[in-house]
């Protein structure tokens, strides 16, 4: 089995309407890379609706994008640097959204008065089935016909004894 390495991941994106599909797919590529195929349409969608929500209401468009796997969960954090931009207004429906399909989530104020927007998912590392090779089977559409005795002609005459043989060759 799979022993599950402690994996980061941190992207700082200027959000717009073009970026959050290529956002999507960076982090799809890094959950397949860290072999966590399972969690790519959760959390691609989890990042899809915070970045699309801070695209449309957030007036400072700067946005930093972790993600920490630690073998068992996978934390993603969408940090935004507006501090106008209320969790409990604008971004109620998104994160009720997040609380219905991931394992747990937060938000949480910076120093600076920014805020940081996490969600959790679980998964196994290295839960594979292993390949097992299948034994071929005959096909019923063409079939060999068992080779029959030929009997064999003589096509020359009989060389001699071996020792002949040897002589004539030296």
């Amino acid at each position: 089995m799979k022993t599950a390495v402690p994996c980061y991941y941190h992207l700082d994106v200027e959000v717009s309407p073009e970026r959050v599909g290529q956002v999507s797919r960076i982090l799809a590529a890094h959950l397949r890379f860290w072999d966590l195929e399972n969690l790519v349409e959760p959390v691609c969608h989890g990042a899809e609706m915070l970045l699309e929500a801070i695209d449309e209401h957030a007036t400072d468009k700067n946005t930093s994008i972790e993600m920490w796997w630690n073998g068992q969960h996978l934390i993603t954090a969408i940090g935004d640097n507006n501090r106008t931009l209320r969790p409990d207004h604008e971004l109620r429906a998104c994160l009720q959204h997040l609380a219905a399909m991931s394992d747990g989530w937060g938000c949480c104020a910076t120093e600076t008065g920014s805020k940081v927007i996490w969600f959790s998912q679980r998964a196994r590392a290295g839960n594979r089935e292993p390949l097992v090779p299948t034994a071929p089977e005959p096909d019923l559409r063409e079939g060999l016909d068992v080779p029959r005795e030929v009997a064999v002609t003589q096509v020359a005459d009989p060389a001699g004894t071996p020792d002949e043989v040897l002589e004539e060759a030296r």
